[in-house]
C-alpha cells in the first residue's frame, strides 16, 4: 500500500488546476448537491491520476468523505444526503463485488487441480513463446468466452493461465494481463448476452416504446445483432496490442501470482555453468539407436533429464529415467548441456534439434522443474558411495550436472558420477520441484535451494472442481438466478469438496481489487441520484444543436464512455438510453441504433481501473493508474472510432 508522501511541484500545480476547474463548475451548476458531487468527482480523478496515495486507499477515502458529507448534510445546506448511511457500505455486498470474489475462488480451485496448467500448455504449444503470438492466443480465447459469460468471470478464469504462461516464457505478467483484460471487456460486445448493458437494452427499448407513437416504435435486437461490431472491436483490440504493445504496455514487476524461479541463471552466475535446456528427436537414421543413455552422456557430455518413446508416457522424475535406458527411433529427449557440447552431439548423431520445448514444455517448465543445489551432510548414509552406485537419477529423481568440492567445480564429462561422495559436497542437480520437496525430508541430503515453487496440486480433485464450475456456469447461462449467487455456489462447492482450503480461498482473492470496486460504488450512486449525470448529459447535448447526426451519435457515445468511468455501466445505460432515443427522434435518426450506441459505449472502460475487469487485473499485473491512462487512452479512442464506423456500415 502506497503511503501518503509529500507532494512534488507538478502534483501541487495539478491540484491548483483541479481546484480552479472545480470552482468554475460550482458556479455554473444548478444546485449545491451537484456542485459537491462535481468536486468529489474531480478529487477522485486527481487522486487516481497522480497517485498521491494508492488507488484502493483513494477509493476508500472518497467513500468515507461521501459518508461524512452525507452525515453533515444539514450543516452543509444539502436538501438530502448524497448517499444514505444504509447505502454507503452496500458496495461490499453488491452483486459485482461478490461475483468478483467468487470467480477468483473458482479460478484458484481450477488452477489447484492442474487444469489451468494444461490450458496454458496447450496455448503455448499452439502459439509458441513470443509475445506477438501469445497475446492474440490468450486475448482471442478470453474474448470469445466473454461473449457468452460475464467478462469479469472470463478474465478471472484466465488469470492463473496467464500466470503460468508468464512463468514459463519469462514474459512479465504486465505484458499479458492488460491485453487479456481489455479483450475480455471487448468480447462482451460480441453478443447481446455478453455484458449487462446489452442484456438490459431490449428491456429499455420496450419501456421507451410505451411512450412512442406506433410509427416510431423500435424493434428489439436479436442475440447476434451486434456480432459484426463486437468482432471488429475485438480484432482491433488484439491488433492494437500486437502492433503497439511494446510501446504502451509496462514491464513492471507483477505481484500476487505464483511463478517459477529462474534457478538456471543463478547457477550459471554462481558456478560458471553455461548449461541450457534443449529438446531433440532421434530420427530413424541416427547412429544413437540401440545405445544406452550412459554411453551418450559419457561420450558427448550431455545429461538426459526427460525422455519419451512413441508408445510410452513421459519419463521425468524419480523411477522414470536410468542410465540403462535404450534409445529408439522417434524418441524425444530433454537434454541439459552446454551449447558447445549440444551442437557437437546433434551434429555427430544427426538429431533433430527443436527450437523450443514442445514435448516437455509442461513437465520441464520453470514452475515444475529446474536446477537446484543439495549438500551431503556429515551423517549421510551416502558418504563413500558414488552417484552411479546409488542410481541417483532413478532413485531420487535428481540428475547431477556438476559437483562442487573444495573450491573446485567439476562438470558433466569429468567423472562426477563415479566419484565417492564426501561430507560437504555440493551437488548441482536438475530435478522436478516435487522430487526436491521430498528430498527436504530425507536426512541424507541438505537441500540448499529453498526459493522454488512449493506448490501442492490436487489433480484427484479435478472431478468435483469441474462439477461445481459447471453448475455455476449452467446457472449463469441458463437461469435467472442472481450472478453472485450462481458464482458463489461454485466457489463454496470448491471449498466444501476439498478442492481448496478456506485459507487458500482467502488468499486467492485480490482484496485490493475488492476494496477499489466496492468503495467506488457509492460515488456512482451519488452521481446518479444527485442529478449530476443528467445535468452533464443535458448541458453537453444542448451545445450540439444543428450538428450532423453522426456527431450527435458520437457525443452520446463519448458521454456513455465518461459516465461508465465514474458510475456503473448499467446505471449509465439506464440514464442515457432514454436521452439517446429522444435525441435520435428529434434528429430524424434511428432511435434503436442510438440506444445500441449507448449500450456498446458503456463497455469503453479502459482509461481508469474502475471497471471490474481492470480492478481485477491491477494488483496481479502490478499496474499503476498511469499505465491504464497510457494504454487505455489510445484504446478508448480506437474503440469509439471502430464502433462508430461499424455502426454506420452495418446499420
Amino acid at each position: 500500500m502506497k503511503p501518503l508522501s509529500a507532494p512534488n511541484p507538478k502534483t501541487l500545480a495539478a491540484a491548483l488546476i483541479f481546484i480552479a476547474i472545480g470552482a468554475m463548475a460550482a458556479s455554473a451548476v444548478p444546485s449545491v448537491e451537484i456542485a459537491v458531487v462535481m468536486g468529489i468527482l474531480l478529487l477522485t480523478v486527481f487522486l487516481f491520476a497522480f497517485e498521491v496515495v494508492g488507488v484502493d486507499v483513494a477509493a476508500v477515502s472518497v467513500m468515507v468523505l461521501l459518508g461524512l458529507i452525507s452525515g453533515f448534510s444539514d450543516l452543509l445546506g444539502l436538501a438530502n444526503p448524497l448517499v444514505p448511511a444504509s447505502e454507503l457500505f452496500r458496495g461490499f455486498s453488491s452483486n459485482a463485488v461478490m461475483s468478483i470474489i467468487a470467480v477468483m475462488i473458482i479460478g484458484a480451485g481450477l488452477d489447484k487441480t492442474g487444469l489451468m496448467t494444461q490450458v496454458a500448455g496447450t496455448i503455448l504449444k499452439l502459439a509458441g513463446q513470443t509475445e506477438a503470438r501469445i497475446i492474440p492466443a490468450i486475448s482471442g480465447t478470453v474474448g470469445f468466452i466473454s461473449s457468452f459469460m460475464q467478462n469479469v468471470g472470463a478474465a478471472a478464469l484466465f488469470l492463473p493461465v496467464v500466470g503460468r504462461i508468464s512463468a514459463r516464457t519469462g514474459l512479465p505478467m504486465s505484458r499479458l494481463l492488460m491485453p487479456m483484460g481489455f479483450c475480455a471487456i471487448l468480447g462482451g460486445t460480441i453478443t447481446m448476452v455478453g455484458s449487462s448493458p446489452l442484456i438490459l437494452l431490449n428491456d429499455l427499448i420496450l419501456t421507451s416504446n410505451q411512450a412512442l407513437p406506433p410509427e416510431q416504435q423500435m424493434e428489439t435486437w436479436s442475440l447476434f445483432s451486434v456480432t459484426p461490431i463486437g468482432v471488429a472491436l475485438l480484432v482491433a483490440g488484439i491488433a492494437y496490442f500486437v502492433l503497439a504493445g511494446r510501446f504502451v504496455l509496462p514491464t513492471g514487476k507483477s505481484e500476487g501470482v505464483t511463478s517459477g524461479t529462474n534457478t538456471m541463471k543463478y547457477f550459471q552466475d554462481l558456478y560458471g555453468l553455461d548449461y541450457g535446456l534443449f529438446e531433440a528427436v532421434v530420427p530413424a537414421n541416427s547412429p544413437l539407436i540401440g545405445k544406452l543413455f550412459d554411453e551418450l552422456e559419457t561420450t558427448w557430455k550431455v545429461r538426459v533429464i526427460a525422455a519419451q518413446r512413441s508408445s510410452e508416457e513421459l519419463r521425468v522424475g524419480p523411477g522414470s529415467l536410468a542410465r540403462d535406458v535404450g534409445i529408439q527411433a522417434g524418441m524425444v529427449m530433454g537434454l541439459l548441456a552446454s551449447p558447445e557440447n549440444m551442437q557437437r552431439f546433434i551434429a555427430d548423431n544427426r538429431l533433430e534439434l527443436r527450437d523450443d520445448l514442445e514435448t516437455f514444455a509442461e513437465s520441464l517448465a520453470t514452475t515444475k522443474a529446474g536446477i537446484a543445489e543439495v549438500v551431503i551432510p556429515p551423517r549421510s548414509h551416502l558418504i563413500g558411495k558414488s552417484a552411479r552406485d546409488l542410481w541417483m537419477r532413478k532413485t531420487y529423481g535428481i540428475a547431477m550436472v556438476a559437483l562442487h568440492r573444495g573450491g573446485d567445480t567439476l562438470r558433466e564429462g569429468e567423472g562426477i558420477r563415479d566419484l565417492p561422495l564426501k561430507a560437504g559436497d555440493a551437488l548441482i542437480v536438475h530435478t522436478t520441484w516435487e522430487a526436491l520437496a521430498h528430498l527436504e525430508k530425507d536426512r541424507d541430503f541438505a537441500v540448499i535451494t529453498t526459493e522454488y515453487p512449493h506448490e501442492e496440486l490436487r489433480p484427484h480433485k479435478v472431478v468435483p472442481a469441474l462439477t461445481f464450475f459447471g453448475v455455476a456456469l449452467f446457472m449463469v447461462l441458463f437461469t435467472d438466478i442472481r450472478l453472485s449467487i450462481a458464482l458463489m455456489t461454485g466457489a463454496i462447492g470448491m471449498i466444501l469438496s476439498g478442492v481448496l482450503r478456506i485459507d487458500e480461498a482467502y488468499q486467492a482473492v485480490s482484496w485490493k481489487s475488492v476494496f477499489l470496486l466496492a468503495s467506488l460504488i457509492p460515488l456512482g450512486l451519488a452521481v446518479e441520484t444527485s442529478g449530476t449525470a443528467a445535468w452533464i448529459a443535458q448541458q453537453t447535448l444542448s451545445l450540439l444543436g444543428g450538428v450532423p447526426t453522426w456527431v450527435l451519435q458520437l457525443a452520446i457515445a463519448a458521454l456513455a464512455t465518461f459516465f461508465t468511468l465514474v458510475m456503473s455501466n448499467v446505471g449509465a445505460t439506464v440514464l442515457l438510453v432514454p436521452l439517446a432515443v429522444n435525441i435520435a427522434i428529434g434528429a430524424g435518426a434511428n432511435p434503436a441504433v442510438f440506444a445500441l450506441t449507448v449500450a456498446l459505449a458503456t463497455s469503453n472502460s479502459f482509461f481508469l481501473p474502475t471497471h471490474q475487469v481492470n480492478a481485477l487485473t491491477m494488483g496481479p499485473g502490478g499496474y499503476r493508474v498511469a499505465d491504464y491512462m497510457r494504454a487505455g487512452g489510445i484504446m478508448t479512442v480506437l474503440f469509439l472510432a471502430v464502433m462508430m464506423l461499424m455502426l454506420n456500415l452495418v446499420y
